[in-house]
């Protein structure tokens, strides 16, 4: 039995301390979170889009109610820790988070822990911290250590984010995305259209959070997921405009907005961030919007790609070159070349099993 001193509480774990198996020098490719409610499961591919096996989670998936492409609503229910060799799931259904081990596209799994709270649905990591975002009963934060291979849920790490828990409809009224700032100092929670806010907490040098976030307000426009420039500008989904909108993030935890442009496509939601370029997938549109990420958070439209039905969440190769986007009505991944000038170049589709309304994606 080995005893951990964090945050103040002394911890006790069974678990070995050696770190996983590096991912570098084994075949690429991406892995699909199945969300299935009798049993989740994540799926690999290699960048070739060949199946590279199934494994299951040990929990299972779950919905939220008025929820269709996207039974989870949120951005980063399956997160890559490129550096350590990890992979989080969220099991929302059994409101517990799995760990696996990557090597390549084959994973082991590790660990299985509760997500300290109900209805996970989105994870974050920076160094040797891990936060959950749980969606249900008002929704929270919780933090945990990495040590080696394995998550220490830290019970004082653990925020409740005050959220009403009977607004309607369910799906666009949960927490979309918990993230960090690039510095790992800041801890962001979008909160949709319960309450049209940004939150920020501030992380202190053991890692946990403040008492209460700085909650940034912005009026009726549904902040659903964000990414960040190089630049450290944050850039975030607007789902009630249907509109992509850059900040500078400040220390003291305010956000000041820089610049807002429209899709002109419909459900806004999901974003990530590759060589210079915000990539914006429009659920109702069947579409991914691309825009150039300028200097002072100015943002200039590259175009719109056709995606399949219900696009949602979406994941860059570790090297760049690639763009995977989930699509939530018939469980289908498309695959894009990321050219040179931000454009895409589609390059394939698969279909998972039973991942209609999944979501879930991550790319070695």
């Amino acid at each position: 039995m080995k005893s951990i001193v964090i945050a103040g509480a002394v911890l006790a774990s069974t678990f070995a301390v050696a770190g996983p198996a590096a991912a570098s020098g084994r075949q690429p490719g991406f892995f699909v979170q199945t969300n299935a409610a009798d049993g989740n499961a994540v799926v690999a591919y290699d960048s070739a889009l060949k199946p590279a096996g199934r494994y299951a989670t040990g929990g299972n998936g779950g919905a939220l109610t008025g929820a269709v492409v996207d039974r989870l609503a949120s951005q980063g229910s399956l997160t890559l820790d490129r550096a350590h060799g990890l992979l989080y799931a969220v099991n929302a259904g059994s409101n517990t988070i799995t760990v696996f081990g990557v090597h390549g596209t084959t994973l082991t799994k590790l660990q299985v822990i509760g997500s300290g709270g109900t209805f996970p649905v989105s994870v974050a990591t920076h160094g040797d911290l891990v936060y959950v975002l749980n969606a249900r009963a008002g929704g929270s934060v919780q933090g945990f250590q990495r040590v080696g291979s394995r998550l220490i849920r830290v019970p004082a790490w653990n925020r409740p984010l005050g959220l009403d828990p009977a607004a309607t409809p369910e799906f666009t009224h949960t927490p979309g995305q918990v993230a960090f700032s690039p510095d790992g100092r800041q801890l962001l929670v979008t909160t949709k259209a319960n309450t049209n806010a940004v939150d920020v907490f501030a992380i202190d040098r053991s890692g946990g959070p403040a008492k209460s976030p700085v909650v940034n307000v912005e009026d009726g426009a549904v902040p659903f997921a964000t990414a960040f420039d190089r630049a450290g500008h944050l850039a975030v989904a607007e789902a009630g405009p249907n509109a992509v909108a850059t900040f500078d993030l400040h220390r003291k935890g305010t956000i000041t907005a820089l610049a807002t442009t429209a899709t002109g496509q419909a459900a806004t939601c999901w974003i990530v961030y590759a060589n210079g370029t915000f990539y914006v997938s429009n659920a109702g549109s069947g579409t991914v919007s691309a825009y150039r990420a300028g200097a002072g958070g100015t943002l200039t439209a590259l175009g719109t790609t056709s995606t399949d039905a219900g696009t949602v969440d979406a994941a860059v190769s570790g090297n760049g070159r690639r763009l995977y986007v989930q699509t939530g009505a018939a469980g289908i991944v498309d695959a894009y070349k990321i050219n040179a000038d931000g454009s895409l170049t589609a390059s394939g589709s698969v279909t998972v099993a039973d991942t209609v309304g999944g979501e879930g994606i991550a790319a070695s």
